[in-house]
């Protein structure tokens, strides 16, 4: 069986496929980069023990971070656990697909590992968006090719940001309002944040399709 982790800045996703690549269980835990090598382990054996899986069954894991300060440990705590390192997406490692970006070392390996995940279920050329502590957007072109993306703050990040830099506006959950004009003010909040970004990936969609092609700039560029 394999063991894939997401480390998020808020979350870390802990997937559990097994032979057949069927997804055994899906967890989640809090990103703490104070964490030792040991309490890791501890969490991980305690996911294992709540989904009934056995962990010596594990044959191999890997992880993506954007969460430098906790990779080392990660790594120790998988190694000590399963008697061998783990795969750590970063530079360098084959993926099988070509970043078509200024500095390919910088792309985060979440996004990465969502392009790659994506393309293999989809046929290019697909957006993937990733809603975390940031929303990304990723972009894969027809040919496979990884050639950009955006990243903007994310729900939970705006919705803080504004409750914590106001002095009446309270900290609120993240429900969908009923109508997007509030009668008061949580309501208002949450249409804000709900709507405004859902307005946002909608905006950033839309005026994507308008910017020329790389085959319509090189044709600009010999008849200009």
């Amino acid at each position: 069986m394999l063991l894939a982790i997401d480390i998020g800045n808020s979350n870390i996703s802990v997937g559990l496929f097994d032979k057949a690549r069927e997804l055994r269980f899906l967890a989640s835990l809090d990103t703490d980069s104070r964490k030792t090598a040991d309490q890791i382990s501890i969490d991980l054996m305690n996911l294992f023990t709540l989904y009934g899986c056995n962990i010596h069954d594990v044959s191999g894991a890997i992880f993506a971070s954007v969460v430098p300060p906790i990779n080392f440990m990660m790594e120790k705590a998988l190694t000590r656990l399963l008697g061998k390192p783990p795969m750590m997406v970063g530079a360098g490692i084959k993926t099988g697909m070509n970043i078509i970006m200024d500095n390919p070392k910088t792309v985060g390996s979440d996004m990465i590992v969502d392009a790659v995940a994506a393309i293999r279920e989809y046929p290019g050329p697909i957006i993937i968006i990733d809603m975390g502590t940031a929303t990304t957007m990723s972009v894969v072109d027809k040919s496979g090719n990884y050639i950009g993306g955006i990243i903007y703050p994310g729900l939970r990040v705006s919705l803080d940001s504004l409750s914590s830099n106001t002095a009446q506006l309270p900290s609120i959950s993240l429900d969908i309002p009923k109508r997007v004009i509030g009668k008061n003010t949580i309501d208002c909040m949450r249409s804000g944040i709900m709507y405004g970004n859902a307005g946002m990936i909608d905006g950033i969609l839309n005026n994507g399709q308008k910017e020329p092609t790389v085959a319509q700039l090189e044709q600009q560029a010999r008849t200009g």
